[in-house]
């Protein structure tokens, strides 16, 4: 096991990049663009990476690594303080099946394109996939330990999702606007609120997208993102037991079913919270914790993202996340407005 002498400088580091990204992102400006602590993080990260960093990277290296991998997978688990089980009934069974339809069709509409259309490798489909899928950065970060995807294509991925959410942060609402006031759409905020959490990447995002149009549309469009991002979990350990079926008997390091206990004990956290054991500001302070966690782990792997890796990736992740996009708005507007007049 690593000497704390041996991570300190790394992990110091990343903490302070971490604790930075936290604050920048309470600016007016950087809330104002939906920029979350954790995309600042990366792209913070990134730029100290590619020009001062390697002057000192060496006593940092096993510092960065953990703040990658352990930093990494407590944040994950943390984020169930999150939610709670009874979120779910804000919404009721149309939203569960909404959020459920929307991850399963933009993920294997990803596996068609990325692998069938532009013959991207498998980890670069999978990590675009599930940021699109399901909950932006988080679930790339996430994602990442069951592939052990090199660091440029955890960035590639992530920024997908920075220019897409942020994208739909600003078209959402605008558009929903133009369509009450034409009268092609009746105003309802509920179901404005459904499609945004179902559909948009990060939650910072639909936080934003939810408020641009009122307050009971960024409750409904929060609750519905907070449902999805429960259905990590569920994903992921789905997803590690696809990838050791497909690898098994292929001499790869994923032939073995490798269950992802970050995810399951993300789902008990939850469980856990849904307790209300706690106090409510004491729950706060630890998803501050989290917050942190989750930023040093993101600045960590900006560190050591390489500009010529992202480079080299080309224009093929960002047409597969443009695709994906054009799917959540259009077939997210569908599965939602289908399944709400329904149920």
């Amino acid at each position: 096991m690593n000497s704390l002498k041996t991570l300190l400088p790394g992990l110091a580091l990343a903490l302070l990049l971490g604790l930075a990204s936290i604050w920048a992102a309470e600016l007016a400006v950087m809330r104002e663009f939906g920029l979350s602590a954790l995309t600042i993080a990366i792209v913070g990260g990134m730029v100290i990476g590619n020009t001062i960093y390697p002057l000192f990277a060496a006593p940092c290296h096993e510092g960065i690594n953990f703040a990658k991998a352990k930093l990494l997978r407590l944040g994950i688990i943390l984020f169930g303080f999150r939610l709670t089980f009874q979120d779910i009934a804000g919404v009721g069974i149309a939203g569960i099946l909404i959020d459920a339809i929307v991850l399963t069709s933009t993920f294997f509409l990803a596996w068609y394109l990325g692998r069938k259309v532009f013959k991207l490798d498998e980890e670069s489909t999978i990590l675009i996939g599930a940021g699109s899928a399901i909950c932006g950065a988080a679930a790339v970060l996430a994602t990442e330990p069951i592939l052990r995807a090199k660091a440029d294509k955890v960035a590639v991925a992530v920024a997908t999702v920075v220019v897409f959410g942020t994208l739909a942060m600003f078209v959402y609402p605008v558009a929903w606007n133009a369509l009450v006031k034409a009268g092609y759409l009746a105003n309802n905020e509920f179901a404005y609120g459904v499609f945004s959490g179902a559909t948009i990447h990060e939650v910072a995002q639909v936080v934003a997208a939810g408020k641009a149009v009122s307050e009971d549309a960024a409750t409904s469009a929060v609750i519905t993102k907070m449902i999805r991002v429960m259905m990590l979990a569920p994903f992921l350990v789905i997803l590690s037991m696809w990838l050791a079926r497909r690898h098994r008997g292929g001499g790869k390091s994923r032939g073995k079913v490798q269950i992802p206990w970050f995810a399951v004990l993300f789902l008990v956290v939850a469980g856990f919270n849904s307790l209300a054991l706690l106090s409510h500001p004491l729950v706060d302070q630890i998803v501050s914790f989290d917050n942190l966690m989750l930023a040093a782990a993101m600045a960590a792997l900006g560190l050591t993202t390489h500009i010529s890796a992202i480079r080299q990736a080309g224009i093929k992740p960002l047409a597969l996340a443009a695709l994906l996009f054009v799917w959540l708005i259009a077939g997210g507007a569908l599965i939602t407005w289908a399944l709400l007049a329904w149920l």
